[in-house]
């Protein structure tokens, strides 16, 4: 039987993020500086999801519930089905465990196995920016745009091309980053706030909101993270938490869009 190349390719990326994930549900790292972007996320969420019932959520990737508390349990709105996409079986399966009211499925957002406007609201944080082409980013959204109602909203994240932190990260090759430790796992191609702003609006969206999250650097956040889950306490572990998030601040500047590590928008899909 002939295999065509796409799905060598879907299994490719299957294998590998399968072993992603058994790794980091095996040893859990970066735990406190997880904790911190569960933090930024559920921040950002809390303040543009309105206070009205939402029929059908979904969020397009589940390593943040697989790997560390996550984000969905920490939203407290009234929802008749939340569901979760992952690549990674596993991934989802831990998701699934982790929060028994998820409803989950194994799925690539290039090609969905959902019908069209199926849901009201879309949660994709950083789910698109793993990818080696701009146009799988492109293909993923088109395929967000379908899945979504009229009316719908689409909350999204992704690195930010336009910070300069990401955009030598993205500029040096991956192996050499993630030998280094660097780069845990595979980051591939994003978007500027500008072009991804274009993107949307060729796709039928209207965009309400722009601004950048996550803003003291990553790396080095990371690093001093790994050493304060080493040789510190909780009192100090809280502290941390804090002072990172104090950074958030800076989403409220004109230069958000240029500190933030992610880019975030909120769109709503046009009639």
């Amino acid at each position: 039987m002939m295999v065509l190349r796409s799905e060598i390719l879907t299994r490719e990326v299957t294998n590998y993020w399968e072993g992603i994930a058994n790794i980091w549900q095996e040893k859990r790292p970066q735990k406190l500086w997880r904790c911190h972007s569960d933090q930024v996320n559920i921040e950002l969420l809390s303040g543009w999801l309105p206070a009205m019932e939402h029929k059908h959520v979904l969020k397009t990737d589940l390593f943040d519930e697989a790997c560390s508390e996550g984000i969905i349990s920490s939203l407290s709105l009234p929802v008749k089905t939340t569901f979760g996409i992952d690549v990674s079986f596993s991934t989802a399966q831990s998701a699934r465990k982790n929060n028994p009211n998820l409803q989950t499925l194994k799925a690539d957002t290039r090609s969905l196995p959902i019908a069209d406007h199926s849901f009201d609201v879309i949660i994709s944080n950083s789910t698109l920016d793993h990818f080696k082409s701009s146009n799988e980013i492109l293909k993923s959204l088109k395929e967000l745009e379908r899945i979504l109602r009229p009316g719908g909203q689409l909350l999204l994240t992704l690195d930010n091309g336009l910070n300069p932190f990401v955009a030598l990260r993205n500029a040096l090759p991956f192996k050499l980053l993630n030998s280094l430790g660097i780069v845990p796992y595979y980051v591939g191609k994003t978007f500027t706030p500008a072009r991804l702003y274009r993107a949307l609006k060729k796709l039928n969206f209207e965009v309400v909101q722009v601004t950048g999250v996550m803003h003291f650097p990553r790396f080095i956040a990371v690093l001093i993270a790994r050493v304060l889950e080493k040789y510190s306490n909780q009192f100090v572990h809280e502290k941390f938490l804090r002072y990172l998030m104090a950074f958030e601040r800076l989403s409220k500047l004109p230069t958000r869009l240029l500190t933030g590590q992610f880019v975030a928008i909120k769109a709503i899909k046009k009639a």
